[in-house]
């Protein structure tokens, strides 16, 4: 008796690793993950619109398991001045977070921070005069502060 219940526990063992390894294997996210992460978190406008239109279409990236939570400017205002700095920030905290997860943050926070410089400045090239260098000195405390802070 000692022995069909040794070799039932042994086969309902098996059925559940071989579920947890199906589960689990299912639940990775896909190998290219790194690479599509570093493509939506540089500097160029290019990216950051790559950025914006998936964020847009989060769905379509579930497998990848990004964090697309934000606080936006966290204790910062979103939208200083009225310039507004929200979407900035929330790709800002997209590449934070999900660097942080990956493990490699140290390795690319100088990037990330000034991705969100070069989207600050995107956002002030839209006004001019002492509005515009209003809007550049409020990118430049911005990018001051997460490069310190951040």
């Amino acid at each position: 008796m000692h022995r069909r219940l040794a070799v039932g526990l042994s086969a309902s063992a098996l059925a559940l690793a071989t579920t947890v390894a199906t589960a689990t294997a299912a639940d990775a996210a896909p190998a290219d993950k790194p690479q599509v992460l570093a493509s939506w978190t540089q500097t160029s406008a290019s990216s950051y619109h790559l950025w914006a239109a998936a964020r847009s279409n989060q769905s379509a990236w579930s497998a990848y398991g990004f964090d697309w939570s934000t606080d936006y400017c966290s204790s910062s205002p979103d939208n200083p001045f009225g310039f507004p700095f929200s979407t900035s920030c929330a790709r800002h905290d997209f590449g934070y977070r999900n660097y942080k997860a990956a493990g490699t943050f140290d390795a690319n926070k100088s990037r990330l921070d000034s991705a969100l410089y070069e989207d600050l400045k995107r956002v002030c090239v839209t006004y001019s005069g002492a509005t515009k260098s209003a809007c550049d000195s409020t990118a430049w405390t911005y990018y001051q502060a997460v490069k310190v802070f951040g």
